[in-house]
């Protein structure tokens, strides 16, 4: 097995902290090198080698090109931290330029690197001359990697593709569910809609989006009582600085707070009838093209997802089966379809997904294995390039 160093953008993101224990799980050895954001989990504390790079911000740009200059001399000073290892994974782009950075001026040029992108930031894809700046040196960092790893294949298809070029080595790892060795959570049977209740309509995971929480309130002021929105997990404040003025408008809204993963889940969402799974943060490029960890847990749960036709959570939602779709991101078009779903129709959808294998919804060892394999294991030859199967399929 190998030994890795992770490049975390905040190590107390709970996604971040997944990823590691996953990775320690299939036999890996794993250190970190990592940031830390002041807007969650404040209290966590990694139980494996962990050199801290200082706390860094969200959104404030020349804050963090600050920042990456004193970790480059922090990853410098503690580089005994990346002895041995010979595999190195950067997180987001930041990481990607630190970790080739670190390898230059250490001298590893036999550690093989690994880039993970979760989002397309909307620099990259600005069409000015920032935006143009920012793709050239995301290239240049790109001809420097391994492995590029995507979490959705709309990211490939619509952008590292086209725009970028790329020809490298890709691999899929999708936002599904890791649960690890712990128990199985998993419902028999799908929770029943009360005809006498209000419908509740769940938002669960990382609260950024100002979009979805204004059609959620318009959605909540004109079904009033036939309508129940919940509200699970960390508010970005600094994405959404109303949030809580908004809710307080509207009784039938609450907000839950943070929650335990993946032991709150069974829960969270066994509550709710059907869950907004649309992001619509970055509407035209990064929103259209990801898929949310929402689906792949709501599904896992038996909850039905609600998503937006045109995007590439639409159409995962449409084409497996995972809950309904709207036509436009707008609170008419989530009521329309709210007020004709029958509560039959809600629950036929939720056994369909409990019948579904979890291995659909849930990250197995098998998944992270065959995804690293072009950099654990490069003497194989490797078939499962995600990038060549969808110029393949374009062709």
């Amino acid at each position: 097995m190998a030994r890795i160093a992770a490049f975390a953008f905040d190590i107390a993101e709970a996604a971040q902290i997944r990823r590691i224990q996953s990775l320690r799980a299939i036999g890996h050895d794993v250190v970190s090198l990592s940031f830390r954001r002041a807007n969650m989990n404040r209290d966590f504390r990694p139980d494996w080698p962990d050199l801290p790079l200082g706390v860094t911000r969200n959104e404030s740009y020349l804050r963090r090109l600050l920042d990456l200059a004193r970790a480059t001399l922090r990853g410098l000073r503690g580089r005994q931290i990346l002895q041995g290892t010979d595999i190195w994974i950067a997180r987001n782009f930041d990481l990607l330029v630190l970790a080739i950075l670190l390898r230059r001026l250490t001298g590893r040029r036999d550690v093989r690197l690994v880039y993970e992108c979760l989002d397309i930031h909307g620099l990259f894809t600005r069409d000015d001359r920032v935006g143009r700046t920012m793709r050239w040196l995301e290239r240049r960092a790109l001809a420097r990697t391994d492995l590029l790893i995507v979490s959705s294949p709309g990211f490939l298809r619509e952008y590292f593709l086209p725009v970028q070029g790329f020809r490298g080595q890709t691999a899929l790892i999708e936002n599904k569910l890791w649960l690890g060795t712990g128990p199985d959570l998993r419902p028999k049977t799908a929770r029943r809609a009360e005809p006498d209740r209000p419908l509740r309509l769940g938002w669960v995971g990382s609260l950024r989006c100002a979009a979805s929480l204004k059609i959620l309130a318009g959605v909540a002021e004109t079904l009033g009582q036939g309508i129940e929105i919940a509200f699970y997990g960390n508010v970005h404040r600094h994405a959404v600085p109303d949030f809580d003025a908004i809710l307080a408008q509207h009784p039938n809204m609450r907000h839950f707070g943070p929650y335990a993963y993946p032991d709150d889940l069974a829960g969270i969402y066994g509550a709710c009838d059907l869950v907004w799974a649309q992001d619509l943060w970055q509407r035209g490029a990064n929103s259209d093209w990801l898929l949310p960890n929402r689906i792949y847990e709501a599904s896992y749960f038996g909850c039905p997802s609600m998503a937006l036709k045109g995007t590439e959570t639409g159409s995962r939602v449409a084409t497996d089966g995972l809950g309904f779709v709207v036509d436009a991101a707008t609170p008419e078009a989530l009521i329309a379809v709210l007020t004709r779903l029958s509560r039959d129709e809600i629950c036929a959808v939720a056994d369909g997904l409990l019948q579904r294998p979890e291995t659909a919804f849930r990250l197995m060892p098998d998944d992270l294995n065959r995804a690293l394999a072009p950099v654990t294991a490069p003497e194989r030859l490797y078939d499962s390039n995600i990038a060549a199967m969808i110029r393949t399929q374009n062709s």
